[in-house]
């Protein structure tokens, strides 16, 4: 099931502003070369992340799901002058494939990117983040969430994808794991005090979740 209607994805996308070239060229190859091609933010979505790193203008972000590195240097256009975007991705093929994007990009000098676990690597990184998105193994969610809010600075932004994921949400009982978690995470969301949040209807579904 897909919550949006294709013909309204279609004009959506027209009224969004075109991608750079790189980022033309990683979204090509991605859907021409890489597993599960769908899991990449594409135009619209890229450019409301885009959208929402320039407003917020973060020091620090913190990206969990790499993937090709398409959201990455969408989040980075947003970055202070200085700024870091740490990203991490437990496949190593894609990892390595996103390097290559990276270092061809504007902020090579300022991605960072961790490949491995990143339940484990989280914990290493010392750093009060600006921005944090999850965008990874959606049984990880509400980890991933706990793990990052200590550490994201007062006022400060969570991001999570596919919390619609495929309209799962919407039945009654989620049929798969994925959705199951996604519902869990969306229901841990709702009841914490510590934020403020809104689910957006943007692709699979964003939510925005700001630090009190």
């Amino acid at each position: 099931m897909e919550v949006l209607d294709q013909k309204l994805q279609d004009y959506v996308q027209q009224y969004a502003s075109a991608l750079d070239p790189l980022l033309v060229e990683n979204e090509r190859d991605t859907w021409q070369h890489r597993r599960e091609p769908h899991m990449i933010s594409g135009q619209v979505q890229g450019k409301v992340l885009e959208m929402l790193s320039l407003m917020i203008r973060p020091k620090k972000i913190l990206e969990i799901g790499t993937f090709t590195g398409f959201s990455a240097l969408c989040l980075a256009k947003g970055l202070e002058a200085g700024g870091k975007l740490h990203t991490i991705e437990l496949r190593e093929e894609d990892a390595l494939n996103a390097a290559g994007y990276f270092e061809k990009s504007d902020f090579h000098d300022q991605i960072i990117l961790h490949i491995g676990n990143a339940k484990e690597i989280i914990p290493t990184l010392v750093e009060e983040w600006d921005l944090v998105f999850i965008d990874a193994d959606k049984t990880g969610y509400i980890d991933y969430y706990e793990l990052t809010l200590p550490r994201v600075r007062k006022g400060g932004w969570i991001i999570a994808d596919n919390v619609l994921f495929h309209g799962d949400v919407l039945h009654a009982e989620p049929k798969g794991k994925n959705g199951k978690a996604v519902q869990a995470f969306n229901d841990h969301i709702k009841a914490d005090g510590r934020i403020e949040h809104v689910l957006v209807t943007v692709r699979d579904g964003l939510m925005l979740i700001r630090k009190k």
